[in-house]
């Protein structure tokens, strides 16, 4: 259908131009900003004239070249209209086929993380989760990733809540000693994944990645989850590798500047 349809070429290959202007921090000369989009200086200069004339890009005293007012009120209009569960479950049945586990996507709620959208495989993982579903904090990798990602004091009242109660009247081991959350992490902003494997369902592992928005904070977590027998749970494995790419385009339809570190925090325990 995109082959049958008529564009026009020029706008195209301009726009190329502004592709590059966007991947770099600092203004561009023309000839660095040419050779970035694949063209002669003289093939670009026509279109940054034009741009300029539209406010697409404005220039610096030395000549060189940056983004402009237009380019900034059209990727400000953009990202308020975003949504990024919206743009998540666009992408979530595709990931659920390809890995062949069950998807979910995760956001924080007043109660911690919570399930908003299910995917499941063609073969349904018959496990208590649904959407509304509350994740622990502590005991599920969807938990530990919004903990790893979200600011301290957002995160250190519910946390200290959970692991209360995990306290009372439940085995010791079912309770992670501070140290070995705060390990898991660790880990976890080390990979830019969370694991559970076999915890806290017995038998099922889960890998989970964060969603990004423009300003680095963390809006959604892309939980994969499945099996043991037949879940690939390495930081780079076969599941690993689609759910961060999906990720990572979800946090790119949304704004996020791929070049840019998350807003990391050392979440409280409460202890």
């Amino acid at each position: 259908m995109e082959k049958s349809r008529r564009g026009i070429q020029s706008i195209e290959l301009g726009s190329g131009l502004l592709v590059q202007l966007a991947r770099h921090v600092r203004p561009l000369a023309l000839k660095d900003l040419a050779k970035a989009a694949g063209m002669t200086a003289g093939k670009a200069h026509p279109y940054m004239v034009s741009f300029l004339k539209v406010g697409f890009v404005t220039q610096t005293d030395a000549g060189h070249y940056e983004l402009g007012p237009l380019a900034l009120q059209l990727g400000l209009t953009r990202l308020r209209r975003m949504d990024p569960v919206k743009e998540a479950s666009q992408l979530i049945e595709a990931l659920a086929a390809e890995t062949g586990q069950s998807v979910a996507v995760a956001v924080w709620g007043n109660l911690g993380p919570t399930i908003v959208r299910l995917e499941e495989p063609i073969e349904p993982l018959h496990v208590n989760l649904r959407t509304g579903t509350v994740m622990s904090l502590a005991n599920t990798a969807t938990g530990r990733l919004f903990a790893a990602y979200m600011p301290p004091k957002t995160v250190e009242r519910l946390l200290s809540d959970e692991l209360a109660r995990l306290s009372y009247g439940t085995a010791a081991e079912a309770v992670p000693p501070h140290e070995s959350l705060e390990t898991a992490l660790a880990e976890t902003r080390k990979h830019g994944l969370s694991r559970s494997l076999g915890q806290p369902i017995p038998g099922i592992d889960a890998l989970c990645a964060p969603v990004f928005d423009s300003e680095g904070h963390i809006v959604l977590g892309i939980l994969v989850m499945g099996p043991a027998a037949k879940f690939d749970s390495h930081w780079d494995g076969a599941i690993a590798t689609p759910l961060r790419k999906c990720a990572l385009e979800i946090s790119r339809r949304i704004g996020r500047d791929e070049t840019a570190s998350p807003k990391q925090s050392a979440a409280a325990t409460g202890s």
